[in-house]
């Protein structure tokens, strides 16, 4: 299982940059784009995500490296990293709730982040074996 979850982890976390680089950089087609996509107060709404996505972002490709060499201290950080992704997809399909807003193009992404990380967040946060 944690096989998997890294690969949709390294896929997810390179995408939230991308997906920020893209945004920034306006390349976003119009037919693309989420409901009032230009408004700037959807914009901002938008931008909101910048912090938690790239601390996911982060957080996620740094406990796959620790992972790789052997560190005990990964398997916490992607317990982070994968809590922060599953809250930044759960908070975009709230509020897409909340406006009624109902396009696959952008809930699809976002119950992919809020739900991937979810068999992985039961195995690391539950019970550890008592050493002994």
């Amino acid at each position: 299982m944690l096989r998997t979850t890294k690969v949709l982890m390294l896929i997810t976390d390179v995408g939230f940059v991308v997906y920020f680089g893209v945004t920034g950089l306006g390349l976003i087609p119009p037919e693309w784009a989420f409901a009032g996509y230009a408004d700037p107060v959807m914009a901002d709404w938008n931008w909101s995500f910048l912090a938690i996505d790239l601390l996911a972002g982060a957080t996620g490709l740094a406990s796959l490296l620790l992972l790789r060499r052997g560190s005990a201290s990964g398997s916490q950080l992607m317990l982070v990293s994968l809590v922060l992704t599953m809250a930044s997809g759960l908070m975009a399909i709230a509020f897409w709730t909340l406006r009624g807003d109902f396009s696959l193009a952008w809930w699809l992404p976002n119950l992919y982040l809020m739900i991937f990380p979810l068999p992985a967040i039961v195995r690391l946060a539950g019970p550890r074996p008592v050493p002994g």
